[in-house]
């Protein structure tokens, strides 16, 4: 039986390109900081299935996620000696298959506490905790007011709590305009280390570092750094590549885009000067035209705001992509290119020939960040390791 081709496009991932990777964020740690990749998102886009074997090829035995349905397809893909934390919410119908699975998880609140800890002494096994503190981020972990009653419970529950770590998260380290607002971060943080060690209690790993506080604050770094974005060859913000590379004297990024999105001609026409192209009247020919449609739009990933924006790849030349974005093609201008023909290669994120299209790039176009344009890469893109 002859199987169908089910997508227009396909995603190659590069397992060199994320060995080098990995190996940068290591060379800005202390040797006995350990490295947790973080794979929430889908592994930003790339896909945990595929990133997590990559990943551990390389050397990396923890991970990170947000939630449990990443948790159970980690589970399908990992190895079992790799570690994983969840580091969002989990339903409290679901704390004793987390505990039950070994997996290591954040406490940032009181009610979630006697959850997890009910579930531990149900299933007579310990909770592998993470106590997250609210240093000024505003979103989730424990208040100062709330560290007295925590610290009684944990003291309390050792048979039934293990105290894997304690953590913060930095908001906004990859802009300077927050600079002091993570200095005051770090500030409490210590504070509340000095507070608990006082008390008489102990955690195993201490963790605060993302991507951008492992670039821009090594004073950050503690026993952990959870890292995503710089893994796959991007940065937090362009802001801290240029940092990076001052303080280095470095000429070039130390990173590459693990990442290529790839797709193909679908058709090749001529359009007449003075002829709208595409949906509305976004777009009028100024010249005689000869245009490609490429079999790719909004429901696939390819963000409407990049309509008369955006840029892809073709026979290594850089092209406009021209008239709206629709949801399933977009059309792009090959009128200075020959012997454009159906089938030809055409590269949405990645290299080809010389030239080479970021994520940055369309960030810049379309005012969103790497993470959300990542993000947004449907999980049915074919995702193939090169």
């Amino acid at each position: 039986m002859i199987e169908a081709k089910t997508t227009s496009s396909h995603i190659e991932l590069s397992e060199d390109r994320l060995g080098e990777n990995i190996d940068f964020v290591r060379s800005l740690l202390k040797p006995d900081t350990r490295l947790s990749a973080v794979i929430k998102g889908n592994a930003y886009g790339h896909g945990i299935k595929q990133i997590v074997p990559m990943a551990e090829r390389a050397g990396i035995d923890h991970f990170s996620v947000y939630g449990v349905e990443e948790a159970a397809e980690f589970q399908r893909s990992a190895r079992p000696e790799s570690g994983l934390m969840i580091m969002g919410y989990i339903d409290p119908s679901n704390l004793g298959w987390v505990i039950e699975q070994g997996f290591e998880f954040f406490i940032y609140d009181l009610t979630q506490l006697k959850h997890a800890l009910a579930a531990a002494k149900e299933l007579k096994i310990p909770a592998r905790i993470h106590i997250e503190l609210e240093t000024g981020m505003n979103r989730t972990g424990f208040d100062e007011v709330h560290l007295d009653e925590l610290s009684h419970v944990l003291k309390a529950s050792e048979d039934f709590l293990r105290r894997c770590g304690i953590c913060t998260h930095l908001a906004g380290a990859e802009s300077l305009a927050n600079h002091y607002r993570i200095k005051g971060q770090l500030k409490r943080f210590d504070n509340h280390l000095k507070y608990f060690k006082n008390n008489g209690v102990e955690f195993e790993t201490r963790h605060v570092a993302c991507s951008a506080g492992v670039a821009r604050y090594p004073e950050s770094h503690f026993d952990m750094v959870r890292v995503g974005i710089l893994l796959y060859g991007f940065w937090p913000s362009l802001e801290t590549l240029i940092e990076h590379l001052t303080k280095t004297d470095g000429k070039t990024d130390p990173i590459t885009s693990v990442l290529t999105w790839k797709s193909q001609i679908m058709t090749v026409k001529k359009v007449k000067s003075g002829e709208y192209i595409g949906y509305g009247s976004s777009f009028m020919a100024n010249r005689e035209m000869t245009i490609a449609i490429v079999p790719v739009g909004y429901a696939y990933g390819y963000t409407r705001s990049l309509s008369n924006q955006g840029r892809v790849l073709i026979h290594g030349k850089r092209v406009g992509v021209i008239g709206t974005v629709n949801m399933n093609m977009m059309a792009i201008d090959v009128t200075e290119i020959n012997n454009v023909a159906n089938g030809d290669e055409v590269v949405l994120i990645g290299t080809q020939g010389e030239n080479r299209i970021t994520v940055a790039s369309f960030g810049e176009m379309s005012s969103q960040m790497n993470y959300e344009l990542l993000a947004r890469l449907p999980h049915n893109l074919p995702r193939i390791i090169k």
